[in-house]
């Protein structure tokens, strides 16, 4: 920072950054005045100290937000210090100030928590830039607290998260089919969360306190499924060397929930029609009927109406099923929920692993653009992985799986139709060069060293690069 930026021109503030505390700590005075002009022209409250001592006091009476960490300071070492302030205030945002050619120092302080790091000598614009980086991840973190706040506090719908309106219509339906005893539909693609949905249907009903069983119709083979739900009698068949209740009678006044119906047979199909409309089941191997009184769900990720058209799924069973039926919508229909949904899986993941853990805007860009296939499910599996893989508090963009974010890196910017583009590995290549270099503010062997390449081979490629162009 050079003396002539003493004087400040006018800066606009950074929305947001009202009522935000930051602290400069800071062995040399001219930096630490620069640096308080320029936050306080964003609107910053500022508060500035000349030691980790010093820093600690001001730490312990004044609500700080943001730090500005010299890594340089007499006395205790700039690591030292930063892990001193994070036990103090776990959720203040750390920036470290290094010297050139102790890049390696700040990249350990980020392995330890910190937030970035910025290398003296620095400019206006990089001190600007990075204050505004630091205000729009405090205003995430505090939206992620919120949603959070508003997860703990939902009432009614067990785990369901979301407050779109899909969301929105969807609880209403639920609502309406939980005081109810028909059966009722429920479609969807793979991961949405069906059976999470025939969870709330019964459990906030009138027979919450009646069994809820569900049965995964695509994974047991039909003789198994047949005896599960109807149950047998003793010599039924080889190995049945004594009788067993069907799922169907053990959920007396409860729910049995059938988990991909379109898979079960033609045959099976005719029996469970039969168990719903005569209310009443046959166990395997036996002549008597036994009277059963139970409410069916059902879900599928199958068409069914095509079913019946092609003959694999039967009409009347299908008409018997879907008196009420409800249909939940994807993720990608639904991108608003994504943080919602991301700050309850990081929650959950933060009560196993004791360490809160927060999305960086990198990141939740990319998540918002991904299509997500496996819907709610693989955003949970996605979340769960990058928790596993990290070792700070953020979640970066390079810490998820590479599908996401690499669509990140190639989607032109503005662009967010969620739609990635296939880029060439030697595109990347040049992409990630040439980003380096600008971020580093055209530092070649900076560029090189972080890297991990010689700076001839820089050399050669930006030469390439060059003639190419």
């Amino acid at each position: 920072m050079t003396t002539a930026e003493a004087a400040l021109p006018t800066i606009p503030q950074i929305e947001g950054a009202n009522f935000l505390n930051l602290l400069i700590v800071d062995d040399e005075r001219a930096i630490r005045d620069a640096c308080r002009e320029v936050a306080q022209s964003l609107g910053f409250n500022t508060f500035t100290a000349d030691s980790a001592e010093h820093a600690y006091r001001l730490l312990e009476s004044q609500g700080i937000d943001a730090v500005l960490l010299d890594l340089r300071l007499p006395g205790a070492g700039g690591l030292e210090a930063l892990n001193q302030i994070k036990s103090r205030r776990p959720d203040a945002i750390i920036v470290v100030v290094t010297g050139y050619g102790t890049v390696q120092s700040a990249v350990q302080a980020m392995k330890n928590g910190a937030y970035d790091y910025v290398t003296k000598p620095f400019s206006l614009d990089e001190l600007k830039l990075l204050l505004e980086r630091v205000v729009s991840h405090l205003k995430l973190k505090t939206e992620n607290r919120v949603l959070r706040e508003k997860i703990k506090s939902r009432q009614g719908f067990g785990s369901i998260v979301g407050t779109s309106p899909e969301m929105e219509k969807l609880y209403r339906i639920v609502a309406k089919a939980a005081h109810s005893t028909h059966p009722v539909l429920i479609l969807g693609e793979s991961g949405t969360g069906k059976e999470l949905v025939a969870r709330s249907i019964h459990f906030s009903g009138p027979f919450r306190d009646k069994p809820f069983i569900p049965v995964d119709c695509g994974s047991l083979v039909p003789t198994l499924i047949e005896s599960e739900l109807f149950g047998y009698v003793k010599g039924a068949f080889t190995g049945a060397q004594h009788a067993k209740d069907g799922l169907l009678a053990i959920a007396e006044g409860g729910t049995v929930f059938l988990d991909e119906v379109g898979e079960l047979p033609v045959d099976l199909q005719a029996k469970l029609l039969r168990a719903i409309q005569e209310k009443e089941i046959r166990p395997v191997g036996s002549t008597k009927q036994i009277p059963i009184n139970v409410r069916i769900l059902a879900a599928t990720n199958r068409d069914l109406e095509e079913g019946v058209a092609q003959g694999t799924f039967r009409r009347d069973l299908y008409f018997r099923l879907n008196v009420l039926s409800l249909r939940i919508p994807s993720l990608r229909e639904r991108r608003q929920d994504i943080p919602l949904l991301s700050a309850h899986f990081l929650e959950r993941q933060s009560r196993s692993s004791e360490q809160e853990r927060t999305l960086s805007d990198d990141a939740l860009k990319a998540m918002l653009a991904y299509d997500w296939p496996g819907n709610v499910r693989e955003l949970e599996n996605c979340l769960e992985r990058a928790c596993a893989f990290t070792t700070g508090p953020m979640i970066h963009l390079g810490d998820l799986p590479r599908e996401i974010s690499q669509l990140e890196r190639s989607t032109p910017a503005g662009t967010g139709n969620g739609t990635s583009k296939i880029v060439s590995m030697s595109e990347l290549e040049r992409q990630t060069i040439l980003n380096a270099i600008a971020q580093l503010n055209g530092d070649k062997l900076q560029a090189a060293r972080l890297l991990g390449i010689g700076k001839t081979t820089l050399y050669r490629k930006l030469k390439e690069y060059t003639s190419r162009a």
